[in-house]
């Protein structure tokens, strides 16, 4: 839970940072782009959860 209150206090830092110096935001806008993240996440976990299955099945 730490880890996720100080990517949380990051990303605010950041975001203040950027709108205060006017530049463009460095995260998706849409919330297109935020679900293209997130399935980027779960899909690096599936292959975590997946790889070890297929690699016992194999041998």
């Amino acid at each position: 839970m730490k880890e996720v209150l100080l990517a949380l206090l990051a990303g605010l830092i950041v975001g203040i940072l950027f709108a205060s110096l006017k530049l463009p935001i460095p995260a998706p806008p849409a919330i297109s782009g935020v679900a293209g993240i997130v399935g980027i996440y779960l899909g690096f976990k599936v292959v975590g959860w997946v790889a070890p299955m297929i690699t016992e099945f194999i041998k």
